[in-house]
């Protein structure tokens, strides 16, 4: 009898622990979801005109011209650190003086915490091959930031800063644009 009894229990008992165990992956991906960092394109980083090296500046130097068309984030929680999952897509249309070879478009990605200190940073190139014959691109940049933690709260607050990379010169540009 006591040997039916634990054979009766032992599946109810494993049951019952799954079934909590999933519980708890529910509860991180809700707090992961509800906690993940917003992505914010920096405003004076989402356009960059590159002109050709020299001193003209007119339309017909003009390289290309990128835009960092929008930013997504998904975010996933683990034992001791938040996966964030980045998307990034950046359009560029060639200019008059676009060459042969590889255009590329630096951008950047930083966390931000809830202090607004810079905590975590890093830059990328978005490449592309443009020409007059092929004016346009659009790429989607995919990147997994790693936030660690010793508590699960030090997650909350986090912010995912991104844009595009203009020298000095092209944010004075990109600057001077907006005012017009």
């Amino acid at each position: 009898m006591m040997q039916r009894t634990l054979a009766f229990l032992v599946p109810v008992a494993l049951a019952l622990a799954l079934a909590s165990c999933g519980r708890g992956n529910t509860d991180r991906a809700e707090f992961a979801a509800a906690n993940c960092p917003a992505a914010m394109t920096v405003q004076d980083a989402s356009r960059l005109t590159r002109f050709k090296p020299g001193p003209g500046r007119d339309p017909r130097d003009i390289v290309f011209e990128a835009s960092l068309d929008g930013a997504a984030v998904a975010c996933s929680l683990g034992r001791s650190q938040m996966d964030v999952d980045v998307v990034l897509r950046v359009a560029v249309n060639a200019g008059p003086s676009v060459g042969n070879g590889v255009s590329r478009v630096p951008y950047f990605v930083r966390v931000i915490n809830a202090s607004g200190d810079i905590v975590q940073g890093q830059e990328f190139n978005a490449d592309f091959k443009l020409s007059q014959s092929s004016p346009r691109g659009l790429s989607q940049e995919e990147l997994t930031l790693r936030l660690p933690y010793t508590e699960v709260s030090q997650v909350q607050g986090f912010k995912i800063a991104v844009g595009l990379k203009p020298t000095a010169e092209e944010l004075e540009y990109n600057r001077r644009a907006a005012a017009r």
